[in-house]
């Protein structure tokens, strides 16, 4: 499917520039050409047909759906299913939890939002199916959306409520419930066309500094890091090797478009799936600047518990990762 693209990096490394084989230059430049035409080209292709899902589903209508119903357990996968269909990193996700929180939304079923939405999204997806195949794509947005549930669920049985703000628990005493009308679903999808475009154009170049960053960096890990250096401290036999992935992980921050060309450098190095994946759950779905933003709606406790309940649920997944595949 992608070899033309493969046939155009070769030409414009080996052929255009005349590098050799085997050069370290050479080996991080025909990744990077060969990994970001067929990232983005995924990226175009998933988050349009995503952006006319979007489209028929809108945001306060869901919000709505599950402040007002109840599901009986239901909830905390509808939220991580509406995780999966919102292109939101950790960062941007927050002021759709405070809208969630204010619609009435039990905090659990909101926190199940909040860890699957970074984790999968249409963005995850497409890069998941380019770089590992279907079928590790799907084992992956199942575990994410597991994991989003089960973290959720966990915060929700805590009774957390009282570790939120001041500020936020002034915002809910003061919000009314208010019906909104959907005028979006009556209008044809013609007229809906251009809306979609100006969103995946807004998405696309919102994530693409990500992507090519992100990309630049396997480039170079991947044409000048020698083979087994990374076996040495996260191979399989390592026993902390998950946890210490996930942990060091924490202080960064990037999307899912920045950190999987990364993870498929470390997994051409040696490291194992399960450890790599840890690794960009912990950067995607835990991060410094998105625990900045939570302080405004949760105490430094809730916060402290939101992040070890998610650790430690990324810490799971990553050695099941490492038994199942």
């Amino acid at each position: 499917m992608f070899d033309w693209i493969e046939q155009f990096a070769d030409w414009v490394v080996f052929k255009l520039l005349s590098m050799e084989p085997g050069q370290h230059l050479a080996e991080a430049l025909n990744f990077f050409i060969y990994d970001s035409l067929k990232i983005l080209l995924l990226l175009f292709l998933v988050i349009f047909l995503m952006g006319i899902v979007n489209s028929y589903f809108p945001i306060e209508k869901v919000r709505n759906f599950l402040s007002r119903n109840k599901l009986y357990g239901l909830e905390y996968l509808m939220a991580s299913l509406f995780g999966v269909v919102t292109p939101f990193c950790s960062c941007s996700s927050v002021p759709l939890f405070i809208g969630f929180v204010r619609g009435g939304i039990p905090l659990g079923v909101t926190f199940a939002f909040l860890i699957t939405s970074p984790l999968v999204n249409e963005v995850a997806i497409g890069l998941f199916v380019g770089l590992f195949g279907m079928k590790i794509t799907l084992i992956y947005v199942i575990s994410g959306i597991l994991l989003g549930m089960t973290a959720g669920i966990i915060l929700g049985q805590f009774r957390l409520e009282r570790f939120l703000t001041p500020w936020i628990k002034e915002v809910l005493a003061n919000a009314e419930q208010e019906s909104e009308s959907f005028q979006l679903e009556k209008t044809p999808f013609r007229e809906r066309l251009p809306v979609i475009w100006a969103e995946v154009i807004k998405i696309l170049t919102g994530v693409l500094p990500y992507v090519l960053v992100g990309i630049a960096i396997g480039g170079l890990m991947h044409g000048y890091i020698p083979e087994g250096f990374f076996e040495r401290y996260m191979s399989k036999d390592n026993l902390f090797a998950v946890p210490t992935a996930t942990i060091l992980a924490v202080p960064m921050y990037s999307n899912a478009s920045g950190v999987l060309p990364i993870v498929q450098v470390l997994v051409s190095k040696g490291i194992p799936l399960g450890t790599a994946i840890a690794f960009m759950m912990g950067v995607v779905g835990l991060s410094l600047p998105e625990g900045m933003l939570l302080k405004k709606v949760m105490t430094l406790k809730l916060i402290g518990i939101f992040f070890g309940v998610v650790t430690l649920c990324i810490i799971i997944s990553g050695y099941l990762f490492n038994i199942i595949l």
